[in-house]
């Protein structure tokens, strides 16, 4: 836990975390592949983001800002974090 990136990955996998244990607890609703694909895609990105702090490298800054982006619309798209129970 190093830098910036590293922060920003586990917290948006820590929230999948609660997200899941949260909903598997009711009727089952969700499937599990969009937490599968969110959760590689942090650890991805993370990796992406080190790289870019490594080699002082804006391109991989960009798209690891990107990513972490993409991720989150992501989570929102499929998972729908904020919507109603049920909906």
């Amino acid at each position: 836990m190093e830098t910036v990136y590293d922060w920003v990955t586990v917290a948006i996998f820590a929230g999948l975390i609660v997200l899941f244990l949260q909903r598997s607890v009711g009727p089952e609703r969700d499937q599990m592949w969009p937490y599968f694909a969110a959760s590689v895609g942090c650890a991805v990105i993370n990796q992406v983001g080190n790289k870019a702090i490594d080699d002082s490298n804006t391109l991989l800054h960009i798209v690891a800002v990107t990513g972490i982006a993409a991720i989150l619309g992501f989570i929102q798209y499929f998972l729908k974090p904020f919507g109603k129970f049920g909906d």
